[in-house]
């Protein structure tokens, strides 16, 4: 397929996707269904045609961490240290599973921390509206389970933007230094996020025909300058959105000025052109059977975790909140496709997310049409 034939089919799917997840009441399958599709796709997309969507879709992966950021609500850090704790206990425990099944899958040590990192990550967007209308949760277990989910998805990226750095440029006194830079950036964003709400509030009130650039502007050129100082771009957008405030204007949060360029097109590139890395021989091969074999053990071993180690809350399904996963993988397997250059170690990782986030998605009770209207991410 040409250019022009895989814009139109990415035009019936952004019409098509959100509309139909809506009918189904599961909004959070939007974006793993771009997946599916581009997996669909690739045996016939051109190369030249793959090649543009990846980068246009990283754009898009910027945006999306920006806003799973932004709607992280963080506690004081007092409030917040037991939940953490507990997530850290709830990660670790699946830990010796994942390094073995890694191992399987053929990743190095490091790779196997990597895949660590991203399967214990919950992504929190696509498990949001499952939380919001998760039946027979009383409000102090409904707020644990939040916190819970909220605490897992920094961990993970926290960890991995340690551990991606350690995996491109190996251990050395560079890799020492761009740590430390990390650390810088993050704490920057922090310091100066309350001067950083003033602009993004002076955007939004000034500004009319151009708001949506200039928001997605400013967005860029900070994930600009923390990729300078050592923080890769991604995580730069996630941490600007962590340490800015819930920003509205007229009653609208901030992320749906960007929607009609973020949510409606550039992340679901983002996905698509996720599927379209995957190559259909590891569908078909050892890889996809290790995947599918990882997922469902993962979701057996977690079952178990929350009925004997360390409970979530709520009843024996609960658990499943903390499964989708997706945003989380398709961070740490861009690390293996462009700096490790291992395509079948990601692809491993994406099919693992997938029949991870999937199956957790349709167990989890179904989201009343009222909420359907704003898109999952």
């Amino acid at each position: 397929m040409n250019e022009i034939e895989i814009i139109i089919c990415l035009i019936l799917l952004f019409m098509g996707v959100p509309d139909l997840c809506r009918v189904l009441r599961r909004p959070s399958l939007a974006y793993p269904v771009f997946v599916l599709f581009g997996l669909l796709l690739a045996p016939i997309a051109h190369a030249d045609v793959r090649q543009m969507l990846v980068q246009a879709g990283q754009v898009g992966f910027l945006l999306l961490l920006f806003e799973v950021g932004l709607e992280i609500d963080l506690p004081k850090f007092r409030d917040f240290l037991p939940t953490l704790r507990r997530a850290a206990l709830w990660a670790l425990v699946q830990y010796p599973v994942i390094l073995a099944l890694g191992q399987l899958a053929g990743l190095q040590w490091l790779g196997c921390f990597i895949a660590c990192a991203a399967f214990t990550g919950c992504s929190v967007g696509m498990g949001y509206l499952g939380w919001k209308h998760y039946p027979g949760l009383t409000d102090e277990p409904r707020r644990r389970v939040l916190l819970l989910m909220l605490a897992l998805e920094i961990i993970a990226i926290v960890l991995l933007a340690g551990e991606t750095a350690l995996f491109e440029k190996g251990l050395s006194w560079f890799v020492v230094l761009k740590l430390a830079g990390i650390g810088t950036t993050v704490y920057l964003i922090s310091r100066f996020a309350a001067r950083l709400d003033s602009v993004f509030n002076l955007i939004l009130k000034t500004a009319t025909h151009w708001r949506m650039h200039l928001i997605v502007l400013a967005v860029l050129i900070i994930c600009a300058v923390g990729d300078r100082l050592g923080l890769a771009a991604t995580k730069t957008a996630f941490f600007l959105g962590l340490f800015m405030s819930r920003i509205e204007h007229d009653g609208q949060p901030l992320e749906d000025f960007i929607a009609p360029i973020s949510r409606r097109f550039l992340i679901p590139i983002f996905f698509f052109a996720l599927g379209l890395q995957i190559e259909w021989q590891y569908l078909f091969s050892v890889t996809g059977v290790v995947a599918i074999a990882t997922a469902a053990l993962l979701i057996g071993w977690r079952l178990v975790i929350h009925c004997r180690i360390v409970a979530t809350g709520g009843d024996d399904r609960s658990f499943l909140l903390l499964c989708p996963n997706l945003t989380i993988v398709a961070l740490a397997s861009h690390t293996l496709l462009t700096a490790g250059n291992a395509p079948r170690a990601a692809a491993w990782m994406v099919l693992v997310g997938l029949f991870m986030t999937i199956p957790a998605i349709l167990l989890l009770p179904k989201v009343s049409l009222a909420d359907t209207k704003q898109p999952a991410h």
